[in-house]
Formats: structure tokens, C-alpha cells, sequence
């Protein structure tokens, strides 16, 4: 999420220097633009970093392109302009040689002008030997963030960024690799340089996060080869220096029938809010993932039909879930007290916003259970080894309503929203199913 704060006049320098990231309706920052003029903003992340990009048209599309970190880049005044190629030279001082934001903006509008597309053009340059264009280097930091816009944009032939994702990139390479190699010329970084720094990670216990960091950068100097920046891959063979990853913890579920049976008896017992005990007692019902069950909107819900269909939010893909008699005697209940607004399971707080993400298990401490016995998630789990275990379905037909990737005996990827008679009767039976273990854990 991206606020865009409009501008009426330029920016000052204490405009800057006091700008802070947004804050979302749920009180978590938010990155935060802050417009010079002319296509030239200030992004504030919710990392309280600050980065400058233009923003102009190209053969009618629109392009982004960045710029550098303020105070590396700074302001500079309304009116001062001199061409780049003869201020940045090798014999100047690092701050001599400081462009500043309206510089690049004003060189680029008149690249523009001369029917020249400023991207190419800043390509063509970084191809050039250090020695065709003196002082003309790109940095890490440059190329990272270039990287991360255009994943945002779908600019790239892979699945786009979504906005936590980016932020969440971000606020990894501010911690971790902008403050050793961030002001770095890309063509200079070598593999020892992001050994010395995967190592420092690796010293705070946290192998899987120096995993992540080193495919963050293999992808980041993948698209500096790319762009021609450099012709060398340095994060080659580096993976070979990491530890082995901790063996991770999957989320608490209950897959005993009987335990299974004494969960659903308390939801059925809990005393908090309705809204809250629907959730609760749907999730068992449909397993999917908490975030796809907290922002479930009626307008995807089909209670006549008897189905839920939704983009899953891992994949963006088209998702159906077939809902039981009993699935649907309770989206009727809860339809009595939230079907004239947007979601199913609103906030207490506001019916324009979903349920919180923390209503689930803060409704499973109060009811006595804890994070090692279940989870939200959990249901998933235990669906899956029930289903497959006890009832016998077929693991396919599994897959399909756990919305994971399954393919053919030739390899293809099965439409997600394929055999959907056979997981309609596959999902009453699990209802059912569980009724019947509701029952026993009652002595009935």
C-alpha cells in the first residue's frame, strides 16, 4: 500500500528531512510518496528509508525509474541545472560530484524532449568501460531498487511483487546488504564482498534469512547482467558457504481424530464475539488459509450454489471451494449480522476493514488452547492427514481443495477449479466427518 501525499508547491529540504512513512488504518507504516513536480517524488518506505524516482510517459506507457537515496542524492534548488557529463568527472571530490535530484530531473526531461528515452539512455551509459565515461558507476543500492520497482511494475517475465512483499525486500536489504555493499559500484562487488556480508548474517543465528538475502541478490545482479551493468555473476557458488537451514517447524495442527473432536466441542462452546465463533467454526469447514478466510467477501460467496470462489492469495489464481449443508447453515447465520457490508468477517472496529489477523488465536488462548496444539492454519494440516488417512480420498482431489500446485501424470499444472463434483461430495463427507468426531468427543 502506497499513499501518494499531493504537492501543491516543490519540495523544501525540511519537507524532507522531516518526512515520516504513513500510517495504515491498522497503525502499521506505510510507504509514502511525496511529489517535487514534473514526475520527480520522494518515496519514504516504511523502513524510514528515502528514495527518489521520475515518473514520466513513454510511447504512451508509463515508466518509473529511480534515482538514488536522499541525502546520497539531494534536493538542489529550483533553477540550477548543468549538464552531468561535464560535472561528474573522476577528478572531483565525492561531494563535489554529489547530482542532485532536480539535475537528474531536468536532464532527463530534455532527453525526453529530444525524443530519447531516458532508460535506454542510462543503460547505454552503464554498458560504457569506466574509462569511455569516467565516474559514470551504478551502485548496488541503484540496481536493487530498479530491480524491486520493476517486479512491482509486471515489467519482468515473472509474477509481480505485491506491495508487502516489496516493503518486506526492502527492509531486508536496509538492515543487511545496503549499509556493506549498498554504495558500492555494481561492477566492483565481488564474491568475497557478499561472503564477508552473508557471514555477518549468518553470526546472528539466522540461517534461512541469509538464504533469502543471497537469493534476493542472485536475482538483483541476474538483472544487472541483464541491463548489461555487469558481465560476472558474483553470488556463484556462494550458497555452498551457507549452513545447512534449520529444519523449519510447520504450523501447530491437531491430527488425532479425538483431539480433533475436543476442538471443535470448545469453538462450539466459546463465548466471544458471534462474528468471531462464525470464523471459527467455518475454518475447520473449508481449510483454507487464514487471510483467504478473514477477507472472504460476500459478493464471491454463493449461497444458493453452494460455493466460495476467490483468487488465492499465494498464487492469484482462480480457487473454488465447494460449501457443505453445514458450511452454509453458518454463512447464513452470520449473513443475518454482516451480509450488507463488504466482508463476511468484518473488524470489530470498522465493517469496511476485515477481521483481524489475530482474531483467530487470540479466540484459541481464550478458549485454553495454545500456539503448540492449533492454529489458525492448522486446519489444513489436519484435513490434509485425515482426509487422506482416515477417509481415504484421494490425494489429488486433496491438493485441488487445498489450493496447492498439482499436475498430471505428463507434468501439467491441473486447473485448480477442475473436478469440483468430486470435491463437493468430498468436502460434505468431511463435514460430516467432523460433526460425527463433535459428537463422540461429547459422549454422544
Amino acid at each position: 500500500m502506497v499513499r501518494k501525499v499531493r504537492q501543491v508547491k516543490g519540495l523544501t529540504v525540511k519537507d524532507i528531512e522531516t518526512a515520516k512513512p504513513a500510517v495504515s488504518k491498522t497503525g502499521k507504516p506505510v510507504a509514502r510518496k511525496l511529489s517535487d513536480g514534473g514526475g520527480l517524488f520522494l518515496l519514504v518506505t516504511p523502513a524510514g528509508g528515502k528514495y527518489w524516482y521520475l515518473k514520466y510517459r513513454w510511447q504512451k506507457k508509463e515508466k518509473t525509474i529511480p534515482l538514488g537515496s536522499y541525502p546520497a542524492i539531494p534536493l538542489g534548488s529550483g533553477d540550477e541545472y548543468r549538464d552531468l557529463k561535464d560535472r561528474i568527472t573522476e577528478s572531483e571530490s565525492n561531494a563535489d560530484r554529489r547530482v542532485s535530484a532536480r539535475q537528474f530531473k531536468r536532464e532527463y526531461l530534455n532527453l525526453l524532449a529530444q525524443g530519447i528515452d531516458p532508460e535506454v539512455y542510462r543503460i547505454e551509459k552503464a554498458t560504457h568501460k569506466p574509462e569511455d565515461k569516467p565516474g559514470m558507476k551504478i551502485t548496488f543500492r541503484d540496481v536493487a531498487e530498479e530491480y524491486i520497482a520493476g517486479r512491482c511494475e509486471g515489467r519482468f517475465n515473472r509474477r509481480p511483487y505485491t506491495e508487502i512483499y516489496a516493503t518486506r525486500c526492502l527492509q531486508r536489504l536496509e538492515k543487511d546488504v545496503f549499509p556493506v555493499i549498498g554504495s558500492s559500484p555494481i561492477l566492483t562487488i565481488t564474491g568475497g564482498d557478499l561472503k564477508v556480508m552473508l557471514e555477518q548474517i549468518v553470526s546472528r543465528g539466522v540461517r534461512e534469512t541469509a538464504r533469502r538475502i543471497l537469493n534476493l541478490c542472485q536475482e538483483i545482479f541476474m538483472h544487472a547482467r541483464f541491463q548489461g551493468y555487469i558481465k560476472e555473476m558474483p553470488t556463484d557458488g556462494l550458497a555452498y558457504y551457507l549452513p545447512m537451514p534449520v529444519k523449519v517447524e510447520h504450523f501447530a495442527a491437531a491430527t488425532e481424530p479425538v483431539k480433533v473432536g475436543e476442538l471443535l466441542r470448545a469453538i462450539d462452546a466459546y463465548q466471544g464475539s458471534f462474528v468471531v465463533n462464525c470464523a471459527l467454526k467455518l475454518a475447520p469447514l473449508v481449510f483454507v488459509r487464514p487471510g483467504e478466510l478473514r477477507k472472504a467477501e460476500w459478493k464471491d460467496v454463493d449461497l444458493i450454489n453452494a460455493e466460495w470462489r476467490f483468487q488465492v492469495s499465494k498464487t492469484d489464481t482462480a480457487h473454488i471451494v465447494p460449501l457443505s449443508k453445514q458450511a452454509v447453515a453458518i454463512l447464513k447465520d452470520v449473513y443475518q449480522a454482516t451480509g450488507q457490508g463488504q466482508y463476511v468477517f468484518p473488524s470489530a472496529n470498522s465493517y469496511t476493514r476485515p477481521m483481524s489477523d489475530n482474531a483467530i488465536l487470540a479466540a484459541f488462548r481464550r478458549m485454553g488452547i495454545s500456539s503448540d496444539e492449533m492454529t489458525g492454519h492448522g486446519w489444513r494440516a489436519t484435513a490434509r492427514t485425515l482426509l487422506d488417512e482416515v477417509l481415504r480420498f484421494p490425494a489429488h482431489l486433496i491438493e485441488h481443495q487445498l489450493a496447492h500446485k498439482v499436475k498430471d501424470p505428463l507434468g501439467r499444472a491441473y486447473n485448480r477449479t477442475t473436478h469440483i463434483e468430486e470435491r463437493r461430495k468430498m468436502m460434505q463427507v468431511w463435514a460430516d466427518y467432523l460433526e460425527q468426531l463433535k459428537l463422540n468427543a461429547a459422549g454422544k
